[in-house]
């Protein structure tokens, strides 16, 4: 599949192109509900509801992303054997972790047992089920859409299709709980599913390799220069990413105090994110993937040293606080990937290698947010800070945890951005 304004050949018609790009992307609508929004409301709603200390939490969400994590370059690996059978078999995979991970995402906020101890056991048993079910879900739907193949422009609009349509699930995951409740959430949720995998029977098909080719080792990425800079610059933006994601919630009901505002909050963020994709599609025809990265990295920097000055009442200025952080969003979730495919194609290894990188991608992603939950949720916790504190001490701490170390972290990533990645290519220009 190639596109010139969404992933899908350029000469058919705009309603059919329309429909080829909701097919493959209407999958990321269901998976979101599983990203973000799983470690904004987890976290909370089991110190609130159920009592669970942060520190054991923190704990059980390390170890359970962690435990997932190191099965994804296995599933990574699976997967490109599978598109060598064909996208059937693929397809067939999907389907039947979709059941898994429906069940243990529904079981997550539902648990059957009492007590704190019971409750841990249960969270982790059923994080690790939930995220078996996303890992191999995810993993074949991104190597999939990375097996379309295109230029900059064209990668970053197959991605924008993925990641637009997850934005608006995220949207959806984040509003439903305080509109309708977690019970109709999780409903929702499983439906989404459901269509999400009957709409990729009908995507168009990856590009098949050669009748010779072999699926590539599942190292071979991690032999891949450009692939270990990326990496690298991924991860660092990623765990600056996940923390305040992991805390917005206690940052609105604690140094805001505007808990009742908090569909508002999540509802501007993710929807700037989604409306804002396009218009970074349309920068990277003109500045390319990794300066249009850059500029979403410098845009959080700037939004989130402003947050660092908000207190007790502060909406409206938190509300412009969303709306920009959620345009930097967009760039976190579509630039990267797109940069990824291009790594791929660059390596040799496109149509035979992309489950494996997107393994390893996936792997990454995991590692920020566990990284996230299971240092910062404790570290609040050793500083003095308890859902419900309104000390100095406490709100000084989540301020530092939410605002002042992303910033940090987010300068590293913008330094390596450009001394490992751009900069060594304008010298090559």
């Amino acid at each position: 599949m190639s596109a010139a304004a969404c992933p899908v050949a350029p000469r058919e018609a705009s309603a059919t192109r329309v429909a080829e790009g909701l097919s493959y992307g209407a999958l990321g609508m269901p998976l979101a509900f599983v990203a973000l929004p799983l470690y904004v409301v987890l976290p909370n709603h089991y110190a609130s509801e159920f009592g669970v200390p942060l520190a054991w939490l923190g704990a059980v969400l390390l170890g359970a992303r962690l435990f997932d994590a190191v099965a994804d370059p296995l599933i990574g690996r699976w997967a490109d054997r599978l598109f060598a059978r064909s996208s059937r078999s693929a397809w067939l995979a999907v389907a039947g972790a979709a059941v898994l991970l429906a069940l243990g995402f529904r079981g997550l906020f539902f648990p059957a047992v009492q007590g704190t101890a019971a409750l841990l056991a249960w969270c982790a048993a059923l994080l690790a089920v939930t995220y078996l079910g996303y890992s191999v879900v995810s993993v074949i739907h991104q190597a999939w859409g990375a097996r379309l193949g295109g230029d900059e422009p064209q990668r970053a609009r197959i991605v924008a299709w993925r990641e637009g349509l997850a934005l608006v699930g995220v949207l959806m995951a984040s509003v439903l709980p305080s509109v309708a409740g977690l019970g109709v959430s999780t409903l929702v949720f499983a439906a989404l599913l459901l269509a999400g995998v009957a709409w990729l029977w009908r995507a168009p098909q990856p590009m098949a390799a050669a009748a010779d080719a072999q699926p590539v080792p599942m190292t071979m990425p991690l032999a891949t220069p450009d692939f270990r800079r990326l990496l690298a610059i991924y991860l660092v933006n990623g765990i600056a990413s996940a923390v305040p994601a992991t805390l917005v919630l206690f940052f609105i009901r604690d140094r805001l105090e505007a808990p009742a505002f908090e569909p508002l909050f999540l509802a501007s963020y993710f929807a700037a994110g989604a409306l804002s994709i396009p218009l970074w599609v349309r920068a990277v025809a003109r500045f390319g993937l990794a300066r249009c990265w850059l500029a979403g990295m410098l845009l959080a920097i700037a939004v989130f040293a402003w947050a660092a000055l908000l207190g007790s009442g502060d909406v409206a200025a938190y509300t412009v606080v969303c709306v920009l952080s959620g345009i930097a969003l967009g760039a976190d979730l579509t630039l990267p990937g797109a940069m990824l495919a291009g790594v791929i194609q660059r390596a040799g290894h496109a149509g035979r290698g992309e489950g494996s990188y997107f393994g390893w991608w996936n792997f990454a992603t995991k590692l920020n947010l566990a990284l996230a939950a299971g240092l910062a949720l404790p570290a609040l916790q050793w500083f003095g800070y308890a859902p419900g504190g309104r000390g100095d001490d406490a709100l000084t701490a989540l301020t530092l945890a939410y605002c002042v170390l992303p910033c940090i972290l987010k300068l590293a990533a913008v330094a390596l951005l450009y001394l490992t990645w751009i900069r060594p290519a304008e010298r090559l220009a």
